[in-house]
């Protein structure tokens, strides 16, 4: 049984669609000469929040009956799905409550505060974090917004493979970053409904790589440890409803180094002026590492989200230098 279907994925871009930024691709003639493939992105970190998880989030909250919705809501969360939950709590006139991770990006927490959420911080791993929260939405009669398992969040996600198949009808393959699952499900699920042809690759970090595991043992795995930049990927096991659509649809995780995110990182900043995040930078740390197979392709790949730490960044720039 498909635990969503382009169906609800039309649903959900008509009830968001007064919310959300239509975001824009934008072509990039270096990232193909690099790769060898005609390359366009698909920035999300245009997108409300500075994440794609906002549209999940919208969807989800939008959805809910009002008098379950005005309780409140709860979820765990690395940052950007935080931060999107408390925007949309902020906009409906809801309570919300946001477990982050003891070593949260600063830039992120402090974003969620401002949008009048609750903070909690709360273990350093995913399944310490979401066990917490729904612990909190138990005890409080809140409801829990799980932040990619639930197929009203992966069925917001989705709407961003239906706007980059009308405004890019000849793509042939989708770079999406990958953590629980939520995006890349939601997106295989839209575009293989328009064009079953259309080949769609994960992107992890070489150290957090539940995914790619996963996939090769043909079971969910959970990983022990995870040691990346990259915080918005640090996903210690696949989600239950988000992993059967990968086994279905995904082609490959490609795996990139650390090394590699922080090039994609700067590459965005010097030669295509944006300012992207560790996680939201896996698509283009795949492109310029060479993992990604295909050559003369048209390829789109998606920049998850903008959120990033400025100090970090700066860091970065020096060591560049040095």
């Amino acid at each position: 049984m498909e635990r969503i279907s382009v169906q609800d994925i039309y649903a959900a871009r008509e009830r968001i669609k007064d919310y959300i930024h239509v975001t824009e691709m934008h072509s990039s003639r270096i990232l193909g000469e690099c790769s060898g493939n005609r390359v366009f992105l698909k920035p999300e970190n245009f997108q409300r929040v500075g994440a794609f998880k906002f549209r999940g989030a919208m969807n989800a909250l939008l959805a809910m009956d009002p008098q379950v919705r005005k309780r409140g809501v709860v979820t765990g969360s690395s940052g950007n799905h935080g931060q999107a939950v408390a925007r949309a709590a902020q906009i409906l006139g809801v309570p919300a409550t946001i477990v982050v991770p003891q070593d949260a990006s600063p830039a992120k927490t402090q974003a969620i505060a401002a949008y009048g959420a609750r903070l909690e911080h709360f273990g350093t791993s995913s399944v310490e974090r979401i066990a917490r929260a729904k612990m909190l939405a138990q005890e409080g009669g809140m409801y829990f917004v799980h932040p990619f398992d639930d197929p009203l969040v992966m069925a917001g996600q989705g709407t961003a493979g239906l706007e980059i198949y009308r405004d890019l009808p000849s793509v042939e393959a989708v770079l999406v970053p990958c953590g629980g699952g939520g995006l890349i499900s939601g997106i295989a699920t839209a575009l293989k409904a328009c064009n079953p042809k259309i080949k769609i690759y994960g992107v992890e970090p070489e150290n957090s790589n539940s995914t790619y595991l996963s996939l090769k043992k043909g079971k969910r795995v959970s990983l022990e440890s995870i040691a990346t930049i990259a915080d918005g990927v640090r996903t210690a096991i696949p989600g239950e409803n988000t992993f059967p659509i990968e086994q279905k649809y995904v082609e490959e995780v490609l795996l990139v180094s650390e090394e590699a995110i922080k090039k994609g990182v700067l590459f965005l900043l010097e030669r295509c002026k944006m300012l992207v995040e560790p996680s939201g930078a896996l698509s283009v740390a795949a492109l310029l590492s060479g993992v990604f197979p295909e050559k003369d392709c048209t390829v789109v790949g998606l920049l998850s989200g903008g959120n990033m730490d400025i100090r970090q960044l700066f860091r970065w720039m020096e060591e560049g230098r040095s």
